[in-house]
C-alpha cells in the first residue's frame, strides 16, 4: 500500500469516528470543567492508535511517521475536542522514547499508549520560551533525588502525573512526578477555548530511580528536536482549524442573503475569501515541506528546526485570520456563542500560542540563519564542460546544478547580468540558442517531444543558479505556453511543424488574447475570424502582447461564432506574423521602456490549419495555455531574485541590526519560501501530465504580490535615494533599486489582473455564487 493509501485510510477512520463521537455539544459541555476533557473519549482515541501512534511497537504503539500523525491530528481538529493529543501523542511521547530502554520509558510508555495514563508536558517555563530543561533541576544527594523548579502552560493541567523536563549534574533529565505529589502546587489556568492550562511549582519533590531518565540519547538537542514535532503537529492541528472555518464560512456566503442575493456573490467578500483560501494552501505548503525536511535522512538538526518554525508561524498566522475573518463574515451571529466559528477562533488563539506564535518562530528562524554556517556549495568535483545535451534528468541534483551553474558562468554575457528590465530577444538571443543546444530549454517538457523532463526540484535548482548567475529571462511564450498547448491539443502534423522550431528559437511567439476595450475579460472580445475560403479572415486588435515587435508568430484568440454564448464560440489560431494585414505599433510603459505593443488584424488570411484544437472550442485551450502561464509566472524566481537583492540592499545600509526592519525581512522570506513549497506542488501535478487548474491562479496572485512588497521594502530601505532613477551606490557596489520597483509593478496586472484571478479562484475554486445581472 502506497503511502498516500495509507494515509487515506487513516483520514477515513478519523471522519468516522468523529461522526460517531465528534459532536459539538460535547465539546461545549466539558468548557471549564475538571479534567476539562472526555477520559472515555480518550480511551477511544488510543484505541484507534492516535495516543500511541509514534511509540514503537514494542513499547504499546503503533510505530507510525510524523506524516501520519500530522494527517490524523488534521482530522481531528475540526471536532475541536479539548484531548491533550499533540502534548501527549508527540511531546509526551517523544520525550519518552528518548530512552526506550529506560526503566521509565518500559512502565509508563505502555501505559500513556494504551491511554491509562494521561501524563501532563511541564516543559516550558517563560512565557516565549521554547521548551528547555531551564532552571528547573533535579539535585541527587546520596541515593535521593529531589525535583526544584516551576514550569508554565503545562497541558493539560488536570492528568496522572508530569513529565518534567530538568537539568542535573550529569546533564538532561526527564522526570515522572505522579499529580498529588508532595511538594507539587498546581494553579490552573482558564484558556479562552474551554480548557485550561497548569502553573505547576516543584519543590523538593522526592523522584525515585525509576521515575527519572538521563543519559547520552537525553540531550538539549533532543528534547529540541521533540518540540520541533510538536511544532509540526500543531501546525497540522490549525491547519485542520483552519480548514474548518473556511468551509464552514463559505457554505455561509452561498446561503446567506441580503437584499435577496446570497452574500457570496459580492466582490467584496469574494476577494476576501480568495485571500484566506491562499493563506490556508500557503499553510498547507509549509507544514508539507516541514514533514519533507523530518522524513529525508539527509537533513539535519537545523534545516528540520526552521522547517517545524515555518510550519508553525504560517499555520498559525492563516488559522488566525481565517477564524477572525469568519466571524466577521457571519456578522451579528458569528459573535453569537452558539455560533461555531467562534469555537475555532478560540481554538486558534489557543493553538497558535501554545509553544511559540508566529512571531516567536519567526524570531526563531531570524536567529538560525543568523548564526547559520555558510551555505553550502556545490561539490568539489570537476565535471568537463558541458558540450553537448544530457540527460539532465538523471545527474544527482549536486551534478545538475554543477553542470548548469558552469554553463551560465561560461555562456553568458557579463554585461548582461541583473538586467533592470526585460530583454530584447536580439540582447539575449545568442545565449538561449546554445541552451537549447544543450538541452535546457524547455526544462518541464516530456523528453519524447523535445525537452529536459525535468522533475520540479531540478527546475528549482535551474531558477536559483539563474538568479544567482542574473540570468535575464528570455522572451519564452513559446516555450512556456505554446509547446504545452501543442503537446496537449496539437495534431501529429501541428507538432512536427512548430514545436522543433521553438527548441532552436527559429520561431518566437508572443500572446494575442487581451484586447483594448476586453482587457482581461477574454470573453469579450471582438477579433473575430471568418471562414472563408479554404480558411480563415482575422480582423481585430490584440493589446499589451509582450514584445509582438521581435515575434516571428502569435497564438491568439478570435470569435468564431456569434451565436452561442460568449466563451463557446471562441477558437485559437497560430499565426505567422509575416502575413499581409498585420501591424505592430509599440507602447512605452511607465518605467520607459516599450515592452508591451499593440497588433492590429486587416482582413488577415490564415489557413484552416492554423487552429489549434476543435473549432469554438478555444475556451478550453485557452484556459489550459493561462494555466501553463500562471504557474510560469507565479513560480518563485523573481521573488526569489527581489529576496536576494533587498538582501544585499539592507546589507549594504546597514540594517540587520533594526529588529524591526529584520522582522519585516523575516515575514517576507517565509513568504517566498512558502510560494517555492506551493509552486512545487503544482509542478509535480505538471510532470505527472496532470491538467492544471483554476486554483494555479494562487501562484500568480501571491507570488507576484510577494515580489512587489519586496521591492516596496527595498525603496524604502533606501530613503531619501528612493527618489532617484539609475544606478545608486550602496555598500560602494552600483544598484538600480528603482528598476526593481518598477519591474514589479506590472505583476499584478499581465496575466490576467490578480483582481481577475482573485474572481477566478472565487468561482471556480470556492464555488462562490455570480452575482444576478
Amino acid at each position: 500500500m502506497s503511502a498516500d493509501d495509507h494515509r487515506a485510510l487513516l483520514r477515513d477512520s478519523i471522519r468516522s469516528f468523529l461522526s460517531r463521537h465528534g459532536s459539538r455539544p460535547r465539546v461545549r459541555a466539558l468548557r471549564g470543567e475538571r479534567p476539562g476533557y472526555d477520559r472515555a473519549f480518550w480511551n477511544e482515541l488510543a484505541a484507534l492508535g492516535c495516543v500511541g501512534a509514534l511509540a514503537r511497537t514494542d513499547r504499546g504503539g503503533v510505530g507510525l511517521s510524523l506524516a501520519d500523525m500530522a494527517t490524523m491530528l488534521q482530522e481531528l481538529a475540526p471536532g475541536l475536542g479539548p484531548e491533550p493529543v499533540s502534548a501527549v501523542a508527540v511531546g509526551a511521547v517523544g520525550l519518552l522514547s528518548l530512552a526506550p530502554d529506560s526503566t521509565l520509558c518500559e512502565g509508563l510508555l505502555p501505559d500513556v499508549a494504551s491511554g491509562r495514563i494521561v501524563p501532563a508536558l511541564a516543559w516550558q517555563e517563560a512565557g516565549d520560551e521554547l521548551p528547555v530543561a531551564g532552571r528547573t533541576t533535579l539535585a541527587t544527594t546520596g541515593m535521593q533525588s529531589r525535583l526544584t523548579g516551576h514550569k508554565r502552560f503545562v497541558v493539560p493541567a488536570h492528568a496522572d502525573g508530569y513529565l518534567v523536563t530538568a537539568g542535573s549534574a550529569d546533564g538532561p533529565v526527564v522526570c515522572w512526578v505522579p499529580a498529588g505529589s508532595a511538594g507539587v502546587t498546581l494553579r490552573v489556568q482558564a484558556r479562552v477555548d474551554g480548557t485550561s492550562c497548569g502553573d505547576v511549582t516543584f519543590k523538593d519533590v522526592v523522584v525515585s530511580a525509576a521515575h527519572h531518565m538521563s543519559g547520552r540519547t537525553v540531550t538539549i538537542e533532543a528534547i529540541t528536536a521533540i518540540a520541533d514535532r510538536c511544532h509540526v503537529a500543531v501546525a497540522a492541528e490549525l491547519l485542520g482549524v483552519a480548514e474548518s472555518a473556511l468551509r464552514m464560512t463559505l457554505d455561509y456566503l452561498k446561503v446567506r442573503k441580503q437584499f435577496g442575493t446570497p452574500i457570496g456573490s459580492f466582490q467584496a467578500l469574494q476577494h476576501r475569501a480568495v485571500d484566506l483560501h491562499v493563506q490556508q494552501e500557503l499553510a498547507r505548503a509549509a507544514l508539507g515541506a516541514a514533514l519533507d525536511a523530518f522524513a529525508r535522512e539527509g537533513a539535519d538538526a537545523r534545516e528540520r528546526a526552521i522547517a517545524a518554525s515555518r510550519a508553525k508561524a504560517r499555520a498559525a498566522q492563516a488559522a488566525l485570520a481565517i477564524c477572525r475573518d469568519a466571524v466577521q463574515m457571519h456578522g451579528a451571529m458569528g459573535f453569537a456563542d452558539e455560533c461555531d466559528v467562534g469555537l475555532h477562533l478560540k481554538r486558534a488563539l489557543v493553538l497558535s500560542a501554545w509553544m511559540g506564535n508566529a512571531a516567536v518562530h519567526r524570531r526563531r528562524i531570524e536567529a538560525l540563519l543568523a548564526h547559520a554556517p555558510h551555505a553550502r556549495e556545490v561539490k568539489e568535483e570537476k565535471y568537463p564542460p558541458t558540450t553537448a545535451p544530457l540527460d539532465w534528468d538523471a545527474l544527482g541534483d549536486d551534478e545538475f546544478r554543477a553542470r548548469v551553474r558552469e554553463v551560465f558562468e561560461r555562456e553568458y554575457p557579463a554585461q548582461l547580468r541583473n538586467p533592470p528590465r526585460r530583454l530584447r530577444w536580439h540582447e539575449c538571443r545568442d545565449f538561449y540558442r546554445k541552451l537549447g543546444e544543450l538541452g535546457l530549454l524547455a526544462l518541464a517538457w516530456p523528453r519524447s517531444f523535445g525537452g529536459a523532463g525535468l522533475d520540479p526540484r531540478k527546475q528549482l535548482i535551474f531558477m536559483q543558479e539563474q538568479d544567482r548567475w542574473g540570468v535575464a529571462r528570455a522572451p519564452d511564450m513559446g516555450i512556456t505556453m505554446v509547446g504545452p498547448g501543442l503537446i496537449r491539443y496539437g495534431t501529429p502534423e501541428q507538432q512536427m511543424r512548430y514545436l522543433p522550431s521553438i527548441l532552436v528559437f527559429e520561431h518566437m511567439w508572443c500572446q494575442g488574447f487581451s484586447e483594448p476595450d476586453a482587457g482581461s475579460d477574454l470573453a469579450a472580445l471582438r477579433t473575430q475570424a471568418v471562414a472563408e475560403g479554404d480558411g480563415y479572415v482575422i480582423d481585430g486588435a490584440k493589446t499589451w502582447t509582450t514584445f509582438a515587435q521581435d515575434a516571428t508568430h502569435m497564438f491568439l484568440l478570435a470569435r468564431t461564432n456569434k451565436e452561442v454564448r460568449k466563451q463557446a464560440g471562441i477558437s485559437v489560431f497560430m499565426i505567422d506574423l509575416a502575413t499581409p494585414g498585420i501591424t505592430v505599433r509599440p507602447i512605452r510603459d511607465i518605467a520607459g521602456h516599450d515592452e508591451f505593443c499593440e497588433v492590429h488584424f486587416d482582413r488577415v488570411h490564415v489557413p484552416a490549419d492554423a487552429m489549434l484544437g476543435q473549432r469554438d472550442e478555444g475556451w478550453t485551450v485557452a484556459k489550459m495555455l493561462l494555466a501553463n502561464e500562471r504557474i510560469y509566472l507565479g513560480n518563485p524566481r523573481q521573488a526569489q531574485y527581489a529576496l536576494r537583492r533587498l538582501d544585499a540592499i539592507a546589507q549594504a545600509q546597514r540594517l540587520t541590526d533594526d529588529p524591526a526592519f529584520m522582522a519585516r525581512l523575516t515575514s517576507l522570506r517565509l513568504d517566498v519560501w512558502d510560494l517555492a513549497s506551493l509552486y512545487q506542488r503544482f509542478a509535480d501535478q505538471v510532470r505527472r501530465a496532470e491538467p492544471l487548474g483554476a486554483d494555479v491562479s494562487i501562484l500568480k496572485l501571491f507570488g507576484s504580490e510577494t515580489y512587489q512588497r519586496l521591492s516596496e521594502l527595498a525603496v524604502e530601505c533606501i530613503g531619501a535615494s528612493g527618489a532617484l532613477e539609475g544606478e545608486i551606490e550602496l555598500g560602494g557596489q552600483p544598484d538600480d533599486v528603482m528598476s526593481l520597483f518598477m519591474n514589479a509593478r506590472p505583476s499584478t496586472i499581465y496575466g490576467g489582473s490578480n483582481e481577475v484571478q482573485r474572481n477566478v479562484i472565487a468561482r471556480q475554486v470556492l464555488e462562490l455564487p455570480v452575482a444576478a445581472p
